[in-house]
């Protein structure tokens, strides 16, 4: 059977899907070597850094890993960066703690609910790198390059404190 001729709409759509799914599948298969014994020599990343899951085929640290420094991102700043990667929008909510306040450039967002609403409208879908961890008391800063939608871009420092294991606040701010 012939395969169908896809009209350059469809085309386009497909390549939506698809990327993502792309992504998604190299960054599953990624991360599922990183319970590899630390001894072995494995080159596997490790999931307990923001970069990891873009580290080379010879192990060497992606841009981003060498510009993080190495240091440990704290795990709930993790989980947003994770959901963010894997448009997991439940992921990136509960990320948050349930009183957390997200301040994106001046606008206020309060409880997970607000949360939700202006992760649905405006990070699900868009592509986050990190490019500078720098740790302090109470969880991180993060110098990013957030892509809406994929596409375009700028960079600013999204500066997390954590309470309880999860983001009680974020405030992102243009670098």
């Amino acid at each position: 059977m012939p395969s169908p001729v896809l009209t350059d709409k469809e085309s386009a759509v497909r390549h939506r899907i698809l990327l993502p799914l792309a992504l998604a599948a190299a960054l599953l298969t990624a991360c599922s070597d990183s319970d590899s014994d630390p001894d072995s020599g494995s080159a596997a990343p490790q999931t307990s850094k923001a970069p990891a899951a873009g580290r080379s085929a010879d192990g060497a640290p992606s841009p981003q890993e060498a510009a993080a420094g190495g240091e440990e991102v704290p795990s709930a700043a993790q989980a947003y960066v994770d959901a963010v990667a894997a448009e997991d929008l439940d992921a990136l909510v509960d990320a948050f703690h349930p009183d957390a306040r997200l301040i994106d450039v001046g606008r206020e967002f309060n409880g997970r609910d607000e949360i939700r609403d202006w992760a649905d409208d405006e990070v699900i879908g868009g592509r986050l790198t990190v490019l500078k961890n720098t740790p302090k008391p109470g969880g991180t800063t993060l110098l990013v390059r957030f892509a809406p939608g994929g596409t375009g871009g700028f960079e600013a420092n999204y500066e997390f404190d954590v309470r309880d294991g999860r983001i009680a606040e974020l405030n992102l701010q243009y670098a």
